[in-house]
């Protein structure tokens, strides 16, 4: 019993130390959301957006689909018109990058920003009050413009969406705002000037871009399970940037710092001495190649979770939505190499099935992805990594519903040349993710510019030494072995 009247007169005075952790952070988004609204240069772009898009996309929609119901292809049209609706709402949250990017840069400009770190704030309260301030209006913003949307083409042309579709597009678009603000926050927070700031804005913006594009393609197929996977990706994602921002907020950092400085000679040193060997060949894989790699130990556990385990989810959808027609598994064709590799060249991917191509190929396409993870703080290189993962699962499981055994299917086609060029790519892309997110670390953490010069020197290291000669074999592999073992394989299948 007086355990029972403890906690009951405990319980108010839980909320109470609740609502005093609260209510600093409230004053906080308050008063940055006030100081928002007062500027007309942010307030109008909404007003705009939010008022005269929705025409324009209606406009655009009902011109469209007036031109392919002239040739029988309306659905197309109709399943784009939820796509225009994800649009009409994203132009409205970008504007919280924006809002997000003067959290702290903007106040440091205007001298407004030492008063307010002067208060007794915690970092917490600080935090959470600015990422408020910036999501809130935006968002807000977005659910106005979407609604208008909703009724201009409802009104016009008698679409209406169902609520389940709507509550999606408020859930993406919030997904969508809340990872915009978090990223902005940590890039305004790391920045010495608003010009900065936005110059970085592009490794937000770019990504968000093609996520939009992606999700088109969804809804052009109705693929809503598949907007939820994106909605949970974007949740996580936001949760890391937060746990980034906080872990990295330092108020001097703020303060301290008036200019970046770009040293070219020291930019060019820094990279010299990550890229070469330091103390011959033999220390190179003895010593410096195993220290890089303890070094990556996070971002090689990240690439395999992420790349293996959304490779099998795309396998596995793929597979329960888009089964292969039985004539797809008549293999008679291929009962030699010369077939195999006369079927492979038709494909358009490699101009010739040789050793040379191949791992010229396989270079390219992680070279590329490389510099995509620049633009994208990693996430881009995850991605190509996945995509032909996923095409392997899919084909893997589709043998298996065929009656084909997948695990020989996987050990003759795949394991032959990807025990070797898998860990290769795997390798690549877990420096790459390293190299492009680096920045958003202080300078004092090894971050910034600096810290990805070395972190693009140490992918040289890797890719020359390691990944190169990985793929090379793999490559010799999978011209000269894996097509006489697929050969037998089909034949007998």
């Amino acid at each position: 019993m007086a355990n029972t009247q403890e906690r009951v007169q405990g319980f108010p005075t839980f909320w109470r130390t609740v609502a005093a952790e609260v209510r600093p952070v409230w004053v906080v988004a308050s008063r940055e959301m006030i100081d928002t609204l007062r500027d007309w240069r942010i307030v109008l772009p909404i007003v705009v957006l939010v008022l005269g898009f929705p025409f324009l996309a209606n406009f655009a929609a009902s011109r469209g689909i007036a031109f392919v119901n002239q040739y029988g292809a309306n659905l197309i049209m109709e399943r784009m018109l939820p796509f225009l609706m994800l649009t009409v709402g994203f132009f409205p949250s970008s504007f919280s990058l924006v809002i997000a990017l003067e959290t702290f840069m903007g106040e440091k400009e205007r001298r407004s920003l030492e008063p307010l770190l002067a208060t007794p704030l915690t970092d917490l309260q600080l935090y959470v009050g600015k990422l408020l301030a910036a999501t809130i209006p935006p968002v807000l913003a977005s659910y106005l413009g979407m609604g208008f949307y909703v009724i201009l083409v409802g009104t016009s042309m008698d679409w209406w969406p169902t609520l389940y579709l709507l509550f999606l597009g408020f859930v993406l678009s919030t997904a969508q705002a809340l990872v915009m603000v978090a990223g902005a926050i940590v890039v305004s927070s790391q920045s010495t000037s608003v010009r900065a700031a936005n110059l970085l804005a592009s490794f937000i913006i770019i990504p968000m871009a093609f996520l939009l594009q992606a999700e088109a393609s969804m809804l052009l197929f109705a693929n809503y399970t598949a907007l939820w996977a994106i909605v949970a990706f974007l949740l996580v994602l936001n949760i890391l940037l937060i746990r980034l921002g906080l872990r990295i907020f330092d108020r001097e950092h703020l303060l301290g710092r008036d200019i970046d400085t770009l040293d070219i000679a020291k930019s060019w040193r820094t990279l010299w001495q990550a890229a070469w060997p330091q103390h011959g060949l033999a220390a190179l894989y003895r010593h410096e190649i195993p220290a890089l790699l303890k070094r990556l130990r996070p971002e090689l556990l990240l690439t395999c979770l992420v790349v293996l385990g959304g490779g099998a989810w795309i396998g596995a959808w793929g597979t329960a939505n888009y089964t292969l027609p039985p004539q797809a598994f008549d293999f008679g064709a291929f009962t030699n190499p010369e077939a195999l590799e006369s079927a492979v060249a038709q494909t358009g991917l490699l101009t010739s099935f040789s050793t040379g191509t191949i791992w010229w190929h396989n270079l390219r396409t992680l070279a590329g992805a490389a510099l995509l993870a620049l633009f994208s703080m990693g996430v881009l290189t995850l991605l190509m990594l996945m995509a032909p993962l996923g095409i392997i699962f899919y084909l893997t499981f589709q043998v298996a519903v065929a009656g084909i055994n997948p695990w020989l299917f996987v050990a003759v086609l795949v394991l032959p040349h990807g025990i070797l060029e898998l860990p290769a790519a795997i390798l690549a892309t877990a420096q790459a993710m390293r190299m492009g997110d680096i920045i958003l670390s202080p300078p004092e953490q090894g971050g910034g510019v600096i810290g990805m010069v070395r972190e693009i020197g140490y992918f040289v290291k890797l890719f020359v030494t390691v990944v190169a000669p990985l793929l090379l074999a793999a490559a010799w592999i999978e011209r000269w072995v894996t097509p006489y073992l697929a050969a037998r394989f089909l034949g007998g299948s």
